[in-house]
């Protein structure tokens, strides 16, 4: 039981790059894939489609710290009721700290939304004003033109009036006077 731990162990100090390196470059691998303080890595068989390997586990030293399990969690130490106290505290302070950021985002995700609304209230605003002095411009506009049409209008037919005058005997000129004003 204590080689496959070993095994394990020794794997896990294994260095996947050097692993990686060795299949990419493989005259640095000619003699010995790799050797290790206590594992030695031999190329088994080569071929194009990839690589066999032979793994030596070298005899565990007595110096080796041989408690140490892969499958038991390490021990925990004894809190103390001032460590969890302290923990406790630091946890409530991360979430007032964490509760305080998100009421700082919501302040200032509002306040942009009422400056947004502002804005576009004054936009529109803007726009109203704007709207109102061009139909007031295009009324006048419209008044003058109507204005000097109706005035061209009433030139016009004062010069046929006069020259229905010289050209017409008939109607005398008082009489026509008093006929072009009842209009």
């Amino acid at each position: 039981m204590c080689l496959p731990a070993a095994y394990k162990e020794k794997m896990k100090e294994l260095s996947l790059v050097s692993l990686i390196c060795s299949c990419l470059y493989p005259e640095a691998r000619k003699n010995i894939m790799g050797e290790f303080e206590d594992m030695e890595v031999k190329p088994i068989n080569k071929r194009a489609s990839g690589q066999a390997f032979e793994v030596i586990l070298k005899p565990p030293s007595p110096t080796a710290d041989g408690s140490y399990s892969i499958t038991t969690p390490p021990k925990k130490r004894d809190m103390s009721l001032e460590d969890i106290q302290k923990k406790l505290e630091a946890a409530e302070d991360r979430r007032r700290s964490q509760e305080a950021h998100v009421l700082r985002a919501l302040a200032e995700k509002r306040e942009h939304e009422r400056d947004v609304l502002l804005k576009a209230m004054e936009e529109n605003s803007n726009f109203s004003k704007m709207a109102e002095e061009k139909l007031i411009m295009k009324m006048e506009q419209i008044k003058e033109n109507r204005d000097t049409h109706i005035a061209a209008m009433l030139e016009r037919l004062h010069e046929k009036v006069l020259l229905t005058l010289k050209t017409s005997k008939v109607w005398g000129e008082q009489d026509f006077l008093k006929m072009f004003l009842c209009f």
